[in-house]
């Protein structure tokens, strides 16, 4: 758990969240990552035609990413999950889970998308961060 984040799953009036808080909010530097898929160091795609096999590589990148602006899941305020088939979201919820743990999970909102830009990719996600500010 962070402190400079607040996270709310259901607001007044709304109904509750199930794997995503409705409202995060807090203060920090921004980070915004672009949407990341199942690809490998070298560019090859990890897990063609397994969802849950490229939501954990998706995770693993996203994890890279964010350490590069010294920050972690924990910084999370946003996800956006780009999925070819919304049947490959238990999959993805996994992976996260995995990731993510599931206190105090991040805003969210999943979209089924005809393609992406390779046809053996399932699953892209991107993220948006708020780290603490030091010193």
């Amino acid at each position: 758990m962070t402190a400079h984040l607040t996270h709310v799953n259901a607001p007044d009036g709304v109904a509750p969240g199930t794997g995503y808080s409705h409202v995060v909010w807090g203060t920090g530097r921004f980070v915004a990552i672009s949407g990341q898929c199942a690809l490998d160091e070298q560019g090859e795609v990890v897990g063609a035609e397994d969802a849950a096999a490229q939501a954990r590589q998706v995770f693993e990148n996203l994890r890279r990413c964010l350490a590069a602006a010294d920050a972690s899941f924990d910084d999370l305020v946003k996800l956006t999950y780009f999925v070819t088939d919304v049947a490959h979201l238990p999959a993805v919820r996994a992976a996260r889970d995995e990731a993510l743990g599931t206190a105090r999970l991040p805003a969210s909102s999943a979209v089924q998308v005809s393609a992406l830009f390779r046809p053996e990719l399932l699953v892209e996600i991107e993220a948006f961060a708020l780290v603490a500010e030091t010193g």
